[in-house]
């Protein structure tokens, strides 16, 4: 097969680095790619051209793939050019309008933002691999913007109290966030509707609050579901007496094709310490905190809110590693037996792939 490498558009990310190209040129296929692509990531087109792959113009690289490997991001002109023959592969289920210009064209593109959370998909989930660096930079990035430090300092002019910690939302961003406050010292409290995360939430010596009578889905893949009115209210109140204490917030809740609930309100940043910080890993999809604004950096009543969805994108080589792991692993399932047999029944493939060769028929 033709794997066809485009740099993407939107993100500091590459959709296959240079050692993952050299495996599957071992493996017999033939690599395209644009020249830039890993720039942002850094990794430059002499890494490419050193494990085998060749340098082509962006249109000639689509117009000849079999499979092309991005991101996100395809502009108009990419879609005219992509053959009715060739799959891309990306995560562009964000992006309303994109995906239904893929289906517009009839375009058989793998979204890989939608792959189901199970055992086998583990090794290709993207959602996770980056969650989990977005994690991790949120407390670097809370660190870097709160005027204290994160451990018990002992000095000669006393002793400084450690910084304390509230996670909102304990997924995979909220997990990699507790992990990473307490490694550097910090005191750590973390909230969930999810009874299930607490047993995880205490394994890494974070404290779990919770408000009793949270409604939980076994079927929603492991994401919150919404709560009753009488719930929300009670985590408002309990939220709020906790962000008060907090040095440093970390939100992470979402729910799946729904605006980011609000769990901490403008009387509660108003409440809080000056200089606390406010990092809302769910501003894409509205922000968890009321005063959040994507992806920007704005103070309000003394407290820092840094709103970013893509914190990995500041990890650009160590993201485009993951992801493109996560890559791979999805190639050598979806497409191990060769182009014409791919596993249409199998919800890996039913789940991501945006056109589906039903909704081709009803249109052609």
């Amino acid at each position: 097969m033709v794997i066809g490498l485009l740099k993407c558009t939107e993100e500091s990310l590459v959709g296959l680095i240079p050692n993952v190209v050299s495996k599957l040129i071992k493996e017999g296929h033939n690599v395209m790619f644009e020249p830039g692509a890993g720039d942002d990531s850094d990794y430059s087109d002499q890494e490419y051209l050193n494990v085998g792959a060749s340098s082509h113009e962006r249109s000639d690289v689509i117009a000849k793939s079999d499979i092309l490997v991005t991101v996100s991001g395809l502009g108009a002109e990419d879609l005219s050019l992509i053959g009715e023959t060739t799959y891309v592969i990306g995560k562009f289920n964000s992006n309303i309008e994109l995906v239904e210009k893929i289906k517009d064209n009839r375009i058989k593109a793998f979204s890989l933002d939608l792959l189901p959370r199970s055992t086998i998909a583990q090794s290709m989930d993207v959602l996770s691999s980056l969650a989990s660096l977005s994690g991790y930079k949120s407390i670097i990035s809370a660190a870097e913007n709160f005027a204290g430090y994160f451990p018990m300092m002992t000095t000669s002019a006393g002793t400084i109290p450690p910084a304390r910690v509230l996670i909102l939302g304990a997924g995979v961003a909220g997990l990699q966030a507790i992990a990473t406050a307490k490694r550097l010292g910090a005191v750590v409290e973390a909230f969930d509707v999810r009874s299930s995360v607490k047993e995880e939430v205490q394994s890494l010596g974070a404290k779990f609050i919770e408000v009793e009578g949270s409604q939980e889905d076994a079927s929603a893949g492991g994401y919150a579901v919404k709560q009753s009115e009488e719930y929300i209210q009670k985590q408002k109140e309990l939220i709020h007496a906790t962000a008060t204490k907090a040095d440093v917030i970390v939100t992470t809740a979402a729910i799946p094709g729904r605006k980011a609930p609000l769990l901490i309100e403008n009387r509660t940043v108003a409440s809080m310490k000056n200089g606390s910080v406010i990092v809302d890993l769910a501003a894409a999809t509205g922000g968890n905190c009321a005063l959040t604004q994507n992806d920007q950096i704005v103070e309000a009543e003394g407290v820092t809110i840094i709103g970013d969805s893509r914190l990995y994108n500041k990890m650009g080589k160590q993201a485009s590693l993951v992801y493109s792991n996560n890559v791979f692993s999805f190639l050598k399932f979806v497409f191990k037996e060769g182009l014409e047999n791919i596993p249409h029944d199998h919800e890996i493939v039913s789940k991501t792939l945006l056109t589906s060769i039903q909704q081709e028929a009803v249109s052609a």
